[in-house]
Parts: C-alpha cells; structure tokens; sequence
C-alpha cells in the first residue's frame, strides 16, 4: 500500500471527540497523541430519545435503563442517514457530552472534533452542522468527512489477514479500496483511492437495518402476532434469527408447506431452516430467546393453553429479510440490489481500477452481520466481474465500530490538522469557505493566505 505519511517528527495531536453519528447509534471517543487506536473502544450510545409505554423517556445512553422494551417509540434526530432534527441531536449530544454528567465530559473550547457523515449530503445540511458545531457548541476545530472514506486509514490488508514480511511498513491512508457500508438507514458503495472518495462512483441503496425490520415486522403480523407496535423486539428478532441464503431459491423450497392441504416432510422437520422464537413477557424475561425447532410444540401449547410463553416459529422468514439487500425488487424497491451496485459503480471507472478495488471490499455496518452475507456478496460479485479480476470480500470483527476506528487514526495523521479548519478561521472566512474547503481537500486557500491545504483526504461531496 502507497499514499501514507512520510514525516518523521510526531504529528501534534490537539484532545479529539471523534464521532460517528449514526442514524441508530453514535460511536463516541477522546483521541489524545497517546492513545494507542488499535486498542481504544469507542462508547456505544443510541441515538434517540425513547419513551416507553409508562411514558417515561430516556435520553442517549439512558436508553440501557430501560427494561420494558414493549410498546416502545423512538424519535431520532437522524433521517436517511443525514442529521435533520438537531432540538433532538442537542439534547442527545448535551447529556452524553457537555452536562456536568455527562459520561464522556470535554470542553468544546479546548476540543478537535472529527464528524462522519454519510455522502451525498445536502448542502443546507452540511451548512446547518458548521454552524452548530462552531456557534452553538463552540468547538475549538473541527473536521466533517465522509465516514466510509476514513476506513482508508486502517491496515486494510490486516482485515483480510495477507501475509506480510516481517518489518514492513503500514502507510495511512490505504491505496485502493471499495468500501460497504450497510446501516440502520441505506446502504452506500463508496470506491476510495489514497483516501478520497470517488465522488461519481457513489452509489445508494435505500435498504437498510430499518426497513427490513419493518418488512419483518410485516411479516409476523400476518402470520402469528399483531408486532405493529413492538419496533424494539422485532429487530431484537432480526438481528437473532435472520441470515443471508447462499442458495435462496433452495431454501426456499425447504421452507415450502405444500399445496393447499399438504404438509411436506421438509417442512414438518424445519429443514434445518425453521426456528422457534420466545417472545418476551416484560415481567420474568425482557429479551427474546431463538432456539432450536421442535415439531408440534408450538401448535400443541396452542391447542392445549399450557404454555404460559408466546413462542413462534420462523420459517423463510429468516432469509427472506435480509434477501431485500440484494433483491429489493422483492418489494417492488426498483433499485439495484448489492453486487448490481457494486457493478455500476465500477462502470464509471476505470477499468484498470477494477482489480484493485475487487480485492479489497471491505464491508462494515450492522447489516454485514447477518451470517453469510460477505460470503453471499463475493460468490455473486464472482459472477458478474472479469475472470482475471480476483474478488475478495473482508468483514472487520466488529464492523459496527471500524469506522470510528478508521476516524479515530485519521485525528492522530498529519492530514487532520491540514485539513481541520478552527473556530478563528470560520469566524474569519465564513461557513461557504468551511464547506469549500471540506469539499475538496485539496486546492483550497489555508489562511487566506494562497497557500493550498496539502492533505490526501476530503469528502468530495
């Protein structure tokens, strides 16, 4: 890999609040010149303010008190991936941040923050979030990137577990790379190259963790129980029961009943498919418990009335949710699904581009957690791709937190501070020459002084 630092004295490192705003949760954590990134673990925090059925409502982290999950209601500040409601993102970021105890406690004024947000963004969002950050927060510099492109500053090969000789040197940002990133909101395509976003090359998939828990929730509310109103423990569920099928179309015939009257062996036994799903009571058990399928338990405690637990069993329910990722036409989404993606994206670059990015995909985001899904991706994207191009789909341990990893590195690299722009310079020049300057990377004046900023990251948009 090419395109990292070749400075020998340290880089300084102003206090960093290093924040991945998620639609679903913020990965939140302080970067000092002594924090060693490769150990730090940021603090998890949903990013809603929730009220349950007593009408109590809890803040941010406050959410973790919470043991009644039934009848749940959220209000997110976060919509499409894009900040649009910053009464609730203030509140959030107030009690987690900035009040007195507040569980990670800075000041603003002596404060770096580094921000992600999703590409694409609207330019009277973008504008919005400057003015926030220096006039109602006060931070003393700040940075906004696209956050798939911060995955460049990790050791990309080290994802993919290559061999590597002993010694050799890992240089930030990565060269090459073709970054999935599958939330709470969308999902988007983002090819990188020495840490920049291939603008044209973006692409978007309206399909994220909250649709398919809506389509779930759909689902069991025709066949078992009315879950209209359990948002909470549906995707609870889903993140348990559901999977990637590596053959749909086979799974699918293993879950089939049979003609009207019929039952077939295959779905009697569960085909190894079928799953029995415990809901909570909200008394004695506050989660969901999945467990093997045992044949005519359910339907005997049914008939019998013996059972003092809802149970029910899924069936193709498991791997049809997930599947919308890759077939949203189930829908009737008329969008691509993933590997289609992928190909557009790629048709827009060169083709000598092509073998790079295929051998490094690396997916993160919730979603990539459903089993078989990079597994799934590869297998297709085989398919559809050159047989000289080799294909290779990398899925981090924790793939919910590497983007705040990868950002956690960029505020220790020299290219933060060239590309930080402080509370004097927006008070000087303005919030057009902020977002100028946050748009391209390169090329933009520093100081006002003619003096073009040197850095190998912007977010392009």
């Amino acid at each position: 890999m090419s395109g990292g630092s070749k400075t020998s004295s340290p880089v300084d490192v102003p206090t960093t609040l290093v924040l991945d705003n998620g639609a679903s949760s913020i990965k939140a954590g302080f970067v000092t010149a002594e924090t060693d990134t490769s150990l730090e673990k940021p603090r998890v925090i949903p990013n809603c303010i929730v009220r349950d059925r007593h009408k109590k409502v809890y803040v941010g982290s406050e959410f973790e008190k919470c043991k009644d999950f039934g009848e749940i209601s959220y209000r997110r500040p976060v919509e499409k991936g894009y900040i649009v409601n910053w009464e609730a993102q203030k509140e959030i970021w107030d009690r987690e941040f900035f009040n007195d105890k507040a569980p990670l406690r800075c000041d603003p004024s002596e404060t770096r923050l580094v921000l992600t947000e999703q590409p694409n963004a609207l330019p009277a969002l973008q504008n919005h979030c400057d003015q926030m950050v220096f006039e109602e927060f006060g931070f003393s510099s700040y940075y906004r990137g696209v956050g798939p492109a911060f995955n460049a500053y990790h050791d990309v090969q080290a994802i993919f577990q290559s061999p590597r000789a002993p010694g050799t040197r890992v240089n930030f940002p990565a060269e090459i790379l073709l970054l999935i990133d599958s939330g709470f909101s969308h999902t988007t395509v983002t090819p990188i190259l020495a840490g920049r976003p291939l603008q044209s090359a973006i692409r978007r998939l309206d399909v994220g963790g909250k649709l398919l828990t809506n389509h779930l929730t759909r689902l069991i509310s025709l066949r078992h129980f009315d879950m209209r109103n359990e948002p909470y423990v549906v995707n609870e569920m889903k993140e348990k029961a559901c999977y990637v099928a590596l053959d749909f179309k086979s799974d699918l015939e293993k879950t089939w009943k049979g003609t009207q009257g019929e039952k077939r062996p295959e779905y009697v036994s569960g085909a190894g498919i079928a799953k029995d799903y415990i809901l909570p009571d909200s008394h004695t058990r506050f989660h969901g418990i999945l467990q093997d399928y045992e044949p005519g338990v359910v339907a005997k405690a049914k008939k019998g009335g013996f059972s003092n637990e809802d149970i029910l069993t899924l069936r193709n329910e498991r791997f049809a949710v997930p599947e919308l990722l890759f077939n949203p036409s189930d829908i009737k989404l008329r969008q691509p699904g993933i590997p289609d993606m992928v190909m557009q994206s790629l048709s827009v670059l060169p083709e000598g581009l092509w073998p790079g990015l295929l051998a490094n995909i690396v997916v993160v985001g919730g979603n990539t957690l459903f089993e078989g899904f990079a597994k799934r991706l590869e297998d297709e994207l085989r398919t559809r791709v050159p047989d000289v191009c080799r294909v290779r789909v990398a899925r981090p341990t924790d793939p919910i937190t590497k983007t705040w990893e990868g950002a956690a590195n960029f505020a220790k690299h020299e290219n933060a501070n060239k590309l930080a722009v402080t509370k004097a310079e927006y008070d000087e020049f303005g919030g057009a020459w902020v977002a100028r300057k946050f748009a391209t990377g390169l090329g933009v004046p520093d100081n006002g002084t003619g003096k073009a900023v040197e850095g190998a990251s912007g977010n392009g948009s």
